[in-house]
């Protein structure tokens, strides 16, 4: 994610099938996916790793406008991503530029005839989340938004825990962070206009989707955001699923504090600690891509069947903006 890639001509056809992969309609299930990734910043690491002990995926190509970043791959190399489409070789993309060009990237991927898996957000306005989707199902590809949290090992087992617990009365998904020392040199978090508007448009995804996760479909009841410089760094979210939700965003909070809590309808209090158990900074993120790649195989043999909330948490993304005038 050191920058946005290169422009160029948009393209209206699908690469070549050089692999033995036959698509959504022909899928081989033990065929191998290879997998071009298109942004090289701090994220990109965990997507690498995931892909290298990965028995669906394989590294074939790799994508960044920083050149000191496409070296030791041991992959094609392209500063374009336009360049990497062309080349073909790749089955799939993987997106993790940042915010600002993921409906760009995406959108060219799927008018190559390739399944893509985008870094949250979608993109940084409902608009061009929904004219890539429409894509995607004109070209019979999945579109796959990855929210990492949701395959964290500690809110999976909260899950299993309430699967036989009297209904939840309460949630709260609390997103506190310093964004200062989560972005390594992708300075671009901290521009409202690349990274979508700030903490609402980067974490509220993720937070949001694990909302989802447990109280199903969600609907926007109010919201307050908090704006330094132009980028909104604290931002509380009323939300209400199959029981109400509180969604709190902070990106000027000392240290890290990342979790869902349950109120039980009993009197129960619930809580998954998303950090818990998992060594080093963003340690816990490790396996929770090893999670993101599984469901894209599924999403990949799906094609324009894949659903998941991409959408629907840009949507909420987009209401709280509009409420707050942004």
């Amino acid at each position: 994610m050191s920058g946005p890639v290169g422009s160029g001509p948009q393209r209206d056809r699908a690469q070549p099938d050089r692999s033995g992969w036959r698509g959504p309609s022909g899928t081989d299930r033990s065929a191998v996916i290879r997998l071009g990734v298109v942004g090289l910043g701090v994220i990109s690491r965990f997507y690498l790793a995931a892909i290298a002990s990965s028995p669906r995926f394989a590294l074939a190509a790799v994508c960044d406008l920083d050149e000191r970043a496409l070296t030791d791959h041991g992959v094609p190399a392209f500063r374009s991503h336009e360049a990497m489409l062309d080349a073909g070789g790749i089955d799939a993309v993987v997106v993790t530029a940042p915010n600002d060009v993921h409906a760009r990237v995406a959108m060219d991927a799927v008018e190559h005839g390739l399944p893509v898996c985008v870094e949250k957000p979608l993109a940084t306005s409902l608009r061009d989340g929904l004219a890539v989707a429409e894509a995607a199902r004109r070209r019979d590809v999945a579109l796959f938004t990855a929210f990492h949290r949701r395959y964290n090992a500690n809110v999976l087992a909260l899950r299993d825990k309430l699967a036989g617990a009297a209904p939840v009365a309460e949630l709260t998904v609390r997103y506190l962070e310093r964004i200062e020392e989560h972005v390594g040199a992708d300075r671009w978090y901290l521009d409202p206009a690349r990274s979508g508007g700030g903490c609402v448009a980067d974490n509220g995804p993720n937070a949001l989707d694990l909302v989802r996760l447990f109280l199903g479909e969600v609907t926007l009841e109010s919201a307050r955001v908090t704006r330094v410089d132009g980028i909104d760094r604290q931002a509380v979210l009323h939300v209400r699923g199959s029981a109400p939700a509180v969604v709190d965003l902070d990106w000027s909070h000392p240290g890290e504090t990342k979790d869902v809590t349950a109120r039980l309808a009993d009197g129960t209090v619930l809580r998954a600690d998303v950090l818990a158990g998992f060594d080093g900074f963003k340690g816990s993120l490790w396996h929770e891509y090893d999670g993101v790649l599984r469901d894209f195989a599924a999403a990949v043999t799906a094609g324009s069947g894949w659903r998941d909330g991409g959408l629907a948490a840009l949507d909420l993304v987009d209401e709280v903006y509009r409420r707050e005038g942004a």
